[in-house]
């Protein structure tokens, strides 16, 4: 623990070069925070699960989310940068020995970026196997022609990993069959028929479409076996909701400290707004409810690290961490009252980045369903 608790302290440091003033300006200007971005590839923090024979830290998946809450903590924001780190699972436990070492030491360095995330797609949404972009086998390869979205990043990316059909769907064995993972490379594919739309939100993500137009990759692009890419997917995918949820939990400690600061220095009536109850009880209760979530966060990485797959420890810990965060996120935006709006304040803008965990990587209500199903063995609903 001590280890983590060291590098807690070189992250909060890092942290301090980049305050609320740096995170407004990206904001007004949709930039992306291209600075903060190289002080953690610089410093390691975005190898941090990748083996030390390829150049990175070799850290445990639990080292990763003390990284991403520290950041949160202080009040910056990892979305830039988080998928470099889930990504990793899907190529670390199922990318052939080649792959590791054409891409894995150059990641490590900082001189290539792996940040894309190409599975949702506009007409199938959380409905996953009923994806349309397909890669058809030519010779040497694949043609990929399809359409994705949300795909944050993608401008800043040079690699993507991409689930595809390769089977159409009335010739799959199964539900499930069909579905294979590619690591494309993202600098050649733009040549080709690859474009990207920027997505405008409510918080400055640099999300984006991307659009695939007969785009070829090489047979060296697929991971692992073709027609099981769903199952490799899965296993990123309990990685993001682990990591996805420290964010919240650092997001959620923010909003706490944000709100007893205030609730003991802001005076009305003469005395401290936090001798009231009414201040101090919700206070309390998010500090409550996101240590709870903290502990499911921590049990599913250890799970996770112990090599157990962990679905329903990753979708709880997500769950439970994305209503963390919102709870304290509208409880400390009730203690600033009108403050709390004010740019200055970084409030308006935590409380916009932190809405976002409620719908995604997957909604609150989909986790309930995948419990309510695979947990508690209760008739599928959807």
């Amino acid at each position: 623990m001590n280890r983590f608790e060291d590098i807690r302290r070189e992250v909060a440091k890092l942290c301090a070069a980049f305050p609320g003033a740096y995170w407004r300006e990206c904001d007004r200007a949709r930039a992306y925070p291209t600075d903060f971005v190289n002080a953690l590839a610089s410093g390691g923090y975005l190898a941090a699960l990748i083996p030390e024979a390829y150049g990175g830290a070799g850290l445990p998946l639990m080292a990763a989310t003390a990284i991403l809450e520290e950041i949160h903590l202080q009040g910056c924001n990892a979305a830039a940068c988080h998928a470099q780190m889930y990504t990793m699972g899907t190529l670390l436990r199922h990318g052939s020995d080649a792959q590791k070492e054409a891409y894995l030491p150059a990641i490590a360095s900082g001189d290539l970026r792996l940040q894309a995330f190409g599975v949702t797609e506009p007409t199938s949404g959380t409905d996953t196997l009923s994806l349309k972009t397909v890669a058809t086998r030519v010779d040497g390869g694949y043609r990929i022609n399809g359409q994705k979205i949300w795909t944050s990043r993608a401008e800043h990316s040079d690699l993507m990993i991409l689930l595809a059909r390769t089977t159409p769907r009335e010739h799959a064995t199964s539900r499930t069959h069909g579905l294979s993972v590619f690591l494309i490379d993202l600098r050649d594919a733009r040549r080709q028929g690859l474009s990207i739309r920027p997505i405008e939100t409510l918080m400055n993500h640099s999300t984006t479409e991307v659009f695939f137009d007969d785009v070829f990759v090489p047979e060296s692009a697929l991971i692992g076996e073709e027609g099981k890419g769903l199952k490799y997917i899965l296993s990123g995918m309990n990685a993001e909701r682990i990591l996805i949820a420290s964010e919240c939990i650092g997001d959620a400690k923010w909003f706490i400290q944000k709100a007893s600061s205030y609730a003991r220095d802001r005076q009305v009536f003469s005395r401290p707004i936090g001798q009231n109850q009414g201040v101090q009880f919700p206070i309390a209760r998010a500090y409550a409810n996101m240590r709870a979530a903290e502990l499911m966060v921590r049990d599913a990485a250890a799970a996770y690290d112990e090599g157990h797959f962990g679905g329903a420890e990753a979708n709880m810990a997500k769950l439970l961490a994305a209503d963390a965060s919102w709870e304290a996120a509208n409880m400390c935006i009730q203690t600033y009252g009108g403050f709390g709006f004010a740019a200055e304040y970084d409030i308006e803008r935590k409380f916009r980045e932190t809405r976002l965990y409620q719908v995604a990587p997957v909604s609150t209500n989909l986790i309930l369903s995948y419990l309510a199903e695979h947990v508690l063995d209760l008739p599928r609903s959807y």
